[in-house]
This record gives C-alpha cells, structure tokens and sequence, in this order.
C-alpha cells in the first residue's frame, strides 16, 4: 500500500519552500504520494497564538543562517525576499482554486519561485499579474477563481481542520495520523513513509 505525506504550507514561509524543494526526492525514494495541501498561516497563528519566527530578532537572524545552511546542502536556490513578510491571502487563494486541477503544480511552482528564488512583491496586485502572465497563466481568470467565495470558503476550511489537527505553522506533514513540523524534519517524515 503507497503512503502519502500530507504537506500543508503557505508560499510566505521560506521554510516551507525549502521543504517544497526537498519533498519530490524524498517521494521518489520511499515510492510515497504527496497531497498538497494550501493553508493560511496567518490564520493558523491568529488560531493558535502563534507568532512568526522574526517577531523575536535573535531567533529570526539564527533561522536566516540555518535556512541558508539547508538551502546550500541540498542545492536549494534560496533568495530571501526583501518585501518579506507577504500578505499571502490571494497567493494561497489562487492555489485554492487550482488544487485538484493539472494547472495546481505549474502555479506552485510559479508562486514559490517568485517568492524563494527570483524574489519579487506578490502582493503587489500589478506584480502578480505580471508573475502569472509570464508562467503563461491567464490573470484575470485565476484573479477571479480566487476571489470566488467557495474558494474563499474553501481556504478557511482547510485551515481551521489544520489547526484542528494540531497544526500550529508551516510547513507541517501528515503521514497517517503522524505529524511532523518543520523543514527539518523531514528525515521523520522519510521515516514514517518507508516505515
């Protein structure tokens, strides 16, 4: 029986790109799937009194260093991103619409670049379009799918069953009723799916 990793993130967490580049190797050696699963960081926070790792400086400047100390073991393009931290309501609302869809991967990839590796200001309405046009998607209709309410809807509802879960930030992963926080814990998260 093939096992699936459950992989909730936001695009804003640059640890959850770390993770995003790493995942697709650790799925090719354990034969496991990968369900991707888009969540509101914000809002898991809000929910659980979390706060991002920068809001203490010493913890934010540690974690800058052993993100970049991943990113270059793993040969992980890794840019942090100068307009960071990124409202990303309509970034994981895009990804929303798309889950289920074959244009789901091309648009995380997308999304995930233009934040990690070629960093630009996604929340900047005009600099999304233009994003999303040159990876050859159409603006104005995935704008609109985003601002649908059932995918507004839709969102929310896969975040609150996260916090439900005990997720309390991203990126986390489910394998079974396992679950797993941080990019760094993804030897656990091998382990659980060759185990």
């Amino acid at each position: 029986m093939t096992k699936t990793v459950e992989f909730l993130f936001d695009v804003g967490s640059p640890t959850a790109y770390l993770a995003y580049r790493r995942l697709p190797a650790i799925v090719a050696r354990t034969g496991a799937s990968l369900d991707y699963r888009p969540v509101l960081l914000g809002g898991i926070f809000k929910a659980t009194g979390n706060a991002p790792p920068g809001v203490i400086a010493a913890r934010g400047r540690w974690m800058n260093i052993d993100m970049a100390r991943y990113a270059a073991r793993e040969g992980i393009t890794l840019a942090m991103n100068p307009d960071f931290p990124i409202n990303t309501i309509t970034l994981m609302r895009l990804l929303t619409a798309a889950r289920g869809t074959a244009d789901f991967v091309p648009l995380l990839e997308t999304l995930f670049a233009a934040m990690w590796q070629n960093p630009r200001n996604l929340a900047d309405p005009a600099v999304l379009a233009a994003t999303l046009a040159a990876a050859g998607f159409d603006p104005a209709l995935w704008l609109a799918r985003a601002a649908e309410a059932d995918v507004k809807a839709a969102l929310v509802a896969a975040t609150e069953d996260a916090v439900a879960r005990g997720v309390f930030g991203a990126p986390s992963f489910f394998v079974g009723d396992a679950f797993f926080f941080g990019q760094d814990r993804l030897d656990w998260v091998e382990a659980a799916l060759q185990g």
